[in-house]
């Protein structure tokens, strides 16, 4: 039997056009900016304390945790905010970290302490880093199949991460663009069932995805997994047109069929649609943090300043909240398994959990 014939959610979809808080528009989140959060002098001086206080007692920014970095009262809305990202419209952005005031490190502390409020970090590569660096390091993910899109520069398609939680702060903002967008999967189904109903069961069927170079022990370099499922009442999303398309490399996947092939391009299509994301602009000192089973996301291309000293900078980090999700067993091809507060990640070979300060 095939791993695509043990899935035992093929097909299971909702009935209809999905409703809730995190089927939202994008014209309606343009409007009402509740899910902007602006840090008070009060948080920050907590944050700040906490920062220093790690320095002081020498921890490392990986052994940053939640009980030695102590927020007293933000820590309470942290919690708040996750509930928000995990079971409401399932976003937020957090407004005000002074990194114009910080070294790199003092503001990679600051926001790992920000994350270890909101869960555990995992590894975002197959080498390790729970600190990641979105900078354009010159890496042409489009035609080299083994790279990462957040180490290059210009536009990324709409897409998620292998993760309950992904979270990005700006250090340094683009001269020109480079918008963050974010469209809710809900609004992607109900679209498609508008325009396209024939359509919409691939969303909800296995298709094959590329590792792009990170396979974990025991595995093939492709996975199996659907786009959509539908799972103990919750829409669950996981797309990336890149890691899909690429998979034909391998003489052992299956060539895509033409449906299929329409609903990859029907489904970036509707998410570039202007009136169906949200575009937010990234400022130094915000943090967004997203929900991947429900937000798709992707970045507006960008002119870059010319002096590297200034150029676009965000760290990223890959957080597993305590309070996650039941998720569809097929996940565990993915994030090694699916036990809530522990799971998502890529873990290979040889890999060392790390947080570097620089881009490598």
């Amino acid at each position: 039997m095939s791993e695509t014939e043990t899935l035992p959610d093929i097909l299971s979809m909702p009935e209809g056009k999905i409703e809730g808080p995190a089927a939202w528009r994008a014209a309606n989140m343009a409007k009402d900016l509740s899910w902007q959060y602006i840090l008070s002098d009060t948080e920050i001086e907590e944050l700040d304390a906490a920062m220093r206080s790690t320095v002081d007692q020498g921890i490392e920014i990986i052994d940053i945790n939640r009980s030695n970095f102590p927020l007293p009262t933000f820590g309470d809305r942290l919690r708040q905010l996750r509930t928000e990202i995990m079971d409401g419209r399932g976003f937020t952005q957090i407004r005000g970290v002074p990194v114009w005031d910080y070294t790199k490190e003092e503001s990679a502390r600051v926001y790992f302490g920000i994350g270890a409020h909101m869960g555990t970090p995992r590894s975002q590569n197959g080498e390790g880093h729970v600190l990641g660096h979105v900078c354009d390091l010159g890496h042409d993910f489009v035609n080299d199949a083994n790279l990462r899109g957040y180490r290059g520069g210009g536009p990324l398609r709409f897409h998620t991460d292998s993760v309950d939680i992904v979270g990005l702060l700006c250090l340094r903002a683009a001269m020109e663009g480079g918008e963050s967008t974010l469209i809710s999967a809900a609004t992607i189904h109900n679209e498609m069932l508008k325009q396209r109903p024939d359509l919409v069961q691939e969303l909800y069927r296995p298709i094959h995805r590329d590792r792009r170079g990170e396979v974990p022990e025991g595995k093939d370099p492709w996975w199996i997994m659907p786009i959509f499922q539908w799972y103990q009442g919750r829409l669950n999303s996981h797309f990336s047109g890149l890691y899909i398309r690429s998979a034909e490399r391998f003489a052992d996947v299956p060539r895509f069929t033409t449906a299929q092939l329409e609903t990859f391009d029907l489904l970036e299509e509707i998410a570039e649609n202007p009136e169906n994301h949200l575009a937010i602009d990234f400022k130094a000192g915000d943090i967004q943090l997203l929900n991947n089973h429900e937000i798709l996301h992707g970045r507006a291309d960008y002119r870059d300043w010319e002096d590297p000293a200034r150029r676009r900078y965000l760290l990223r980090l890959w957080i597993c909240p305590p309070n996650g999700r039941p998720l569809p067993p097929s996940y565990a091809e993915r994030y090694g398994n699916i036990d809530i507060g522990n799971r998502g990640g890529i873990i290979c070979p040889g890999t060392k959990f790390q947080a570097p300060l620089d881009p490598i």
